[in-house]
């Protein structure tokens, strides 16, 4: 049969991963496909700097993306670059030149995958994003076909190896949030601006991603409440081991019968639940359905690697389809068509709470705020203070019994002008046993 050609643009390290194993693991590819996969070339504005690897030495080196959208020998594009402005515009190209697409882009992909798919369809090509979410763990093969005979009622994630190392180092070594930011990004676990994973914001994209995947409903993913994991200390993980909990950032899609409840925030969640155990960069997914009940995937989140085996499986799929010549395909978003939706406000649901104070301690400071909780009609459960010297500076918390969250945040607002607190409290909700 004949060969399937590619045309790599990005060598990155998720590009370079790629290629290794399309270079490394080419005979075993072949074997499963009954045809080769081969790399007819690869762009990257530096590419002249590049060392590729050594079974790549025929592969042409192009500067100009256009070059390998306007080549006619190539088959699929491989977009590796990420963002939203040349990746957009390179898959656009792609498609529009009736070429397919393979793309690792968790961004662009959450924002207008929808409508870059309907314009593949319409050509008649493919566009295919496992890497997108998850790189060593293949969750959207998952919700696109190993599950889908399921009816999905929620969804739980950790989606961000970034934030993931963080706080489990924050846990392990009572480190300041800082320091061990410092320490990820000289490893090169963070980036620079460490914003999109710290802020939660990288986890969101997925999140859309996988709701879309699981719900069938067109997300925006400015649509999801976010919150990020800096105001996490090594106390706040003290206290929840008391509570019996830890604190992981938690992307979470629940559909409920008023509607779907998106977040994605850090959260106290029981010790004993598998989703705590999850370590370092590692990104775990777990998963309910109607039928199957529970299920649970783990594994690399990120990495050249992981992510590599991830687009170089999404490239076999997408070859078998090309020289198969199938007229009906499995949509990315493992729906014919995803309906418009808005999710419904996260303040709708109801949890148990964990609100942390650091006040100037004074008599009447448990008094005063718990005139504020019985004023919003909440229910104090417990307060525990674990033994401090520092009156200046006196850290407890409050944890509440299951309300609603509006009325937690109306209670955490006025409660921020009281002026015995050093600054705001921090309110975590406590999710159930996953």
């Amino acid at each position: 049969m004949q060969n399937v050609h590619v045309g790599v643009v990005g060598a990155g390290n998720v590009g370079l991963g790629t290629l290794q194993i399309l270079s490394e693991n080419s005979d075993q590819i072949a074997k499963k496909l009954g045809f080769s996969l081969e790399v007819s070339a690869v762009c990257s504005p530096t590419i002249a700097s590049k060392q590729l690897p050594a079974g790549l030495r025929g592969v042409r080196r192009v500067t100009d993306w256009r070059d390998i959208v306007n080549d006619p020998s190539i088959d699929i594009v491989c977009e590796l670059i990420g963002g939203r402005t040349v990746a957009r515009e390179l898959i656009a190209a792609s498609i529009a030149a009736g070429k397919s697409v393979v793309t690792a882009n968790k961004e662009l992909m959450a924002l207008e995958g929808a409508e870059l798919w309907d314009a593949a369809i319409n050509k008649g090509i493919n566009l295919a994003m496992e890497a997108s979410v998850c790189g060593g763990i293949p969750i959207h093969a998952v919700l696109r076909e190993g599950i889908s005979g399921d009816r999905v009622t929620a969804l739980y994630g950790i989606l961000n190896g970034t934030c993931n190392y963080i706080l489990t180092e924050i846990e392990k070594h009572a480190s300041s949030f800082e320091s061990v930011l410092a320490e990820a990004q000289r490893m090169g676990f963070a980036e620079a601006d460490p914003s999109a994973d710290v802020d939660g914001f990288d986890a969101r994209s997925k999140l859309a991603l996988l709701a879309a995947l699981s719900f069938g409903e067109r997300i925006t993913p400015s649509d999801i409440y976010t919150e990020g994991i800096r105001r996490i200390t090594p106390l706040d993980f003290q206290y929840a081991h008391t509570l019996g909990h830890t604190i992981r950032l938690i992307a979470a899609a629940r559909q409920t019968d008023d509607g779907l409840l998106l977040s994605v925030r850090p959260a106290l969640i029981p010790r004993e639940t598998i989703i705590a155990s999850v370590q370092g960069s590692y990104n775990a997914v777990w998963v309910r359905g109607v039928y199957g009940a529970d299920t649970f995937y783990y594994g690399r989140g990120a990495g050249s690697e992981p992510t590599g085996v991830a687009v170089v499986s999404d490239l076999m799929r997408v070859a078998r389809e090309i020289r198969s010549g199938s007229p009906e395909r499995v949509s990315p978003f493992a729906h014919e068509r995803l309906g418009a939706y808005l999710p419904i406000p996260i303040t709708r649901q109801r949890r148990p709470w964990y609100l942390r104070f650091l006040v100037d301690d004074r008599p009447g400071i448990i008094a005063a705020l718990s005139a504020v909780l019985a004023e919003k009609k909440i229910s104090l459960d417990a307060v525990l203070q674990l033994p401090g010297s520092d009156k200046g500076n006196l850290p407890f918390v409050i944890t509440l019994e299951s309300t609603a969250e509006e009325a937690v945040r109306d209670a955490v607002a006025q409660m921020a002008s009281l002026d015995f607190l050093r600054e705001p409290p921090l309110a975590l909700p406590m999710e159930p046993s996953l």
